[in-house]
């Protein structure tokens, strides 16, 4: 891999993160459309490390919080506050995708990857994010949240291992389901990716190291994700504090269509 190819992935990575277009299907469409080898899921999620010192650093002041607050319950053993039971909450819903990341390893790195299924996954979860969006009422903010809201979003986590489906997508779709407002919606998603992404970096990162030629694309790139990714989070809280989601969902469709064109085309 060349370093500009480890840029424009990082860029592309960074800015497609925290949006609910799915990171993971612009990274393994980008190769494919401009005739790049594809560099795997290991490095993939390697650039994700921008992403989450992005995530760690725009929220700073709530990461805090939440890490007094997890302090706040080993001492007294007992939850209270509202950011006691958000611990509590991010903790539920990192739940069911880490066992889904376990269980579906294999296939994200091999079926899940083919670019007709991404197609397809972009237009649905479009579709969805749109439904959601457009019907759902706005009537319930982040101190709202229960058990089964987090669970339940948690659970969307999962069908995000498939490149089209977008974590950010699924669960923003879920939190707009449940009727939380557009910006309590994202900025939980935006929360609950970062245990979930540091474990599966943690889990890559051996075999991207171990392909010593790749030191300096992959520094490149893991400071475009950073920097991108700082950006999309900034631009979308501010963007749905004033829009829907319908913009996003409609971006989904169309790159949906026009991948499944190219690949009719080039068969």
């Amino acid at each position: 891999m060349t370093v500009f190819q480890a840029l424009v992935l990082g860029l592309v990575q960074g800015l497609t993160e925290f949006l609910p277009i799915s990171s993971s299907a612009h990274l393994s469409l980008t190769p494919y459309l401009f005739g790049w080898t594809d560099p795997g899921l290991a490095f993939d999620v390697a650039l994700h490390i921008g992403s989450l010192v992005a995530v760690l650093w725009f929220f700073r002041k709530e990461w805090v919080a939440l890490t007094r607050a997890a302090g706040t319950i080993i001492s007294k053993r007992r939850v209270e506050s509202v950011e006691e039971k958000r611990v509590m909450f991010l903790i539920l819903a990192t739940i069911p995708g880490a066992i889904g990341g376990l269980l579906l390893e294999e296939k994200a790195e091999t079926i899940f990857r083919a670019p007709i299924l991404t197609a397809c996954a972009l237009i649905v979860m479009g579709l969805m994010l749109w439904a959601a969006d457009r019907f759902s009422s706005q009537e319930r903010p982040l101190g709202q949240m229960r058990w089964l809201h987090a669970l339940i979003i948690g659970i969307a986590q999962i069908v995000a291992l498939v490149p089209g489906v977008s974590r950010s997508g699924s669960t923003i779709t879920a939190g707009r389901l449940l009727q939380f407002d557009r910006q309590s919606a994202a900025v939980f998603s935006f929360l609950m990716s970062m245990p979930i992404t540091a474990a599966a970096i943690v889990l890559k990162m051996p075999d991207v190291v171990a392909e010593g030629d790749m030191q300096l694309p992959l520094i490149i790139g893991v400071l475009a994700a950073g920097i991108s990714s700082w950006l999309a989070i900034s631009v979308l809280l501010r963007f749905v504090s004033r829009h829907s989601y319908g913009i996003f969902a409609l971006y989904r469709v169309l790159l949906g269509i026009v991948v499944i064109a190219v690949i009719y085309a080039r068969a």
